[in-house]
């Protein structure tokens, strides 16, 4: 029977970002690496993601971006008029504006969505801090396989970064690629900041 690459990976990806001791203190060493990047201090709108499961941990970074001056920006999952699964990004003013969506997610409360001010066209973004399930250090990603980040970092403007976050245990060297996946402009570790093979 044969296997699927992509399956592997993912499962080795998830594994070993399960079996990471010390999630927190990783974070955090990450999340000052990306805030520091240049790519990141000029940006004036900046989508972030909101950590679920064993991802790096952002939500703690979250309250000080806020306050920061920035119009921050978060994802959430929906599906356009065609059932195509989307992300909608939403103006994040609190944190307490979330409540637990899909797949136990925090995103904003459904009957929001459309709030005056609070909806965000991808093209407004500066710099987009990306999730995902493994990466490559040349900017390759590989996500949860449902689709969602891969449509929105096809449609972000040309020169808005894309920046990976991870931790170093979710770096492989032998990542697959298709000819439709984007690659990051940098990947933001707890080692290091690898610089991607995506121009911006």
């Amino acid at each position: 029977m044969m296997t699927d690459p992509k399956s592997d990976v993912r499962r080795a990806a998830y594994d070993a970002r399960n079996a990471l001791a010390d999630k927190e203190s990783s974070s955090d060493l990450a999340i000052a690496r990306l805030l520091e990047l240049p790519e990141y201090r000029r940006a004036e709108t900046a989508m972030w993601y909101i950590d679920c499961r064993s991802e790096l941990r952002t939500r703690q970074a979250v309250p000080a971006a806020l306050a920061g001056g920035k119009r921050i920006v978060i994802p959430y999952c929906t599906v356009d008029e065609r059932g195509v699964n989307v992300l909608g990004l939403w103006r994040l003013e609190r944190l307490d504006e979330l409540v637990v969506g899909k797949w136990r997610i925090l995103e904003p409360p459904r009957q929001r969505w459309d709030e005056p001010g609070k909806t965000v066209a991808p093209g407004e973004l500066d710099v987009v801090v990306t999730p995902g399930v493994a990466f490559g250090r040349d900017g390759r990603r590989l996500g949860n396989g449902q689709g969602y980040f891969d449509r929105l970092l096809t449609s972000v403007r040309a020169d808005c970064p894309l920046v990976g976050v991870c931790f170093e245990c979710q770096l492989f060297d032998d990542l697959a690629v298709e000819p439709h996946d984007v690659f990051l402009n940098k990947v933001v570790t707890e080692r290091a900041v690898y610089e991607g093979r995506r121009n911006g």
